[in-house]
């Protein structure tokens, strides 16, 4: 079985990258493709174990390294350059997208899908509003470049023979936009690098990269409110010094942490408070199996992850009042440590890791059998 994996683009280590990672650890003769690269060599050897990346035309485009998005209109056609047709697998792990990459019959196409591209669907107002894009000429060329994406994301489906969803919540997504049924396989947490600890302090943490959706600012405000009570924020990113500004003195910024400072301060952490509604949320799991509990907003995701009033607290709506309130409520319960680590366990990579390899060579088994049978 000659094997391709197909990723949106790598430039940094975040959740998507953590399930490229594992996915190589399950089999590591993948041949790589993405839009673009520019992994530092330390992700690089830790996400693809230092192998190379056939990459697209955006890949030489410039500044394409500071800002690929500004490129969006040129996407399909560059995904559809690629020629895989020397593989019997291809494996497209896609929240944008890769998912639209071009194969036969012939071929077993599966889809890691951490969503439908949000951009061009649920998103798109909070992404043109970041962008810049939502007045005038541009943003009347940004909503038709956004309404051809969504065209050319439904026409791509067929492409995919089989859709494995990184949640039920991106399940039921997949469902609406796509009208495809989707098995869920949960992303992997390396539950055995976030290691217990029982002993906590006395301060509040969150941790996230410092852009708009991440809702940061209101987990700022909210502690704003509460000045009895330590805020830890770690993270980087184009909201930070904005955020430091309005931040009262019993807030303190890091900056980017590295990942045994990461673990560190989630180990220490009484809370881990989170305001994103993500699709999965790989961290509000880092921290419980760190032991630590969370205050989580209840959609998305964490949902499927948090259990309220055992490891965790949520809060109804995007709301720095809501945020306060969930705080308070925290503060009343005394939280099992040790059950808190249990319940993220289920989250493993070695779970992640056996469920791929099971479902993939299922339907592989699947395929060459139908191919055999026509």
């Amino acid at each position: 079985m000659k094997k391709a994996l197909i990723s949106d683009w790598y430039y940094v280590n975040g959740g998507a990258e953590k399930v490229i990672h594992s996915l190589n650890n399950v089999w590591n003769d993948f041949d790589h493709f993405a839009l673009i690269d520019f992994l530092s060599k330390e992700d690089r050897e830790y996400i693809l174990q230092g192998k190379k990346v056939t990459t697209s035309f955006i890949q030489k485009l410039p500044t394409a390294n500071k800002n690929h998005r500004k490129f969006l209109q040129l996407f399909p056609l560059a995904i559809e350059q690629f020629d895989l047709t020397a593989y019997d697998l291809v494996l497209s792990s896609s929240s944008s997208i890769a998912k639209g990459v071009m194969t036969n019959s012939d071929q077993l196409h599966i889809c890691y899908c951490h969503s439908p591209m949000r951009y061009a669907w649920d998103l798109q107002n909070q992404y043109l509003q970041d962008s810049g894009f939502n007045k005038g000429l541009k943003g009347k060329y940004a909503k038709y470049v956004l309404k051809k994406m969504r065209i050319w994301d439904l026409q791509n489906v067929g492409r995919v023979n089989h859709f494995i969803a990184n949640s039920k919540f991106i399940a039921q997504r997949i469902k609406n936009i796509y009208n495809r049924e989707s098995t869920v396989i949960y992303p992997p947490v390396d539950v055995d690098f976030f290691s217990f600890k029982e002993q906590k302090e006395d301060y509040f943490f969150t941790a996230s990269r410092l852009v708009s959706y991440k809702k940061t600012e209101l987990i700022i405000q909210a502690f704003n409110e509460l000045p009895e009570l330590k805020l830890v924020v770690a993270g980087d990113g184009p909201e930070f010094f904005k955020l430091q500004k309005m931040a009262k003195s019993n807030i303190e910024f890091l900056g980017y942490v590295d990942n045994f400072k990461l673990k560190s301060y989630l180990q220490n952490a009484k809370c881990f408070v989170f305001a994103a509604e993500e699709d999965f949320g790989i961290i509000p799991v880092e921290a419980q199996s760190c032991g630590t509990p969370v205050i989580a907003l209840k959609k998305g995701g964490t949902l499927e992850t948090v259990i309220e009033g055992k490891t965790g607290v949520f809060f109804n709506e995007q709301a720095s009042k809501m945020i306060r309130e969930a705080v308070v409520e925290f503060q009343k319960i005394n939280f099992d440590y040790k059950f808190i680590r249990e319940h993220a366990l289920q989250f493993s990579k070695d779970r992640f890791e056996k469920e791929m390899k099971s479902f993939i060579e299922k339907k592989y088994i699947e395929h060459i059998n139908l191919k055999n049978h026509i």
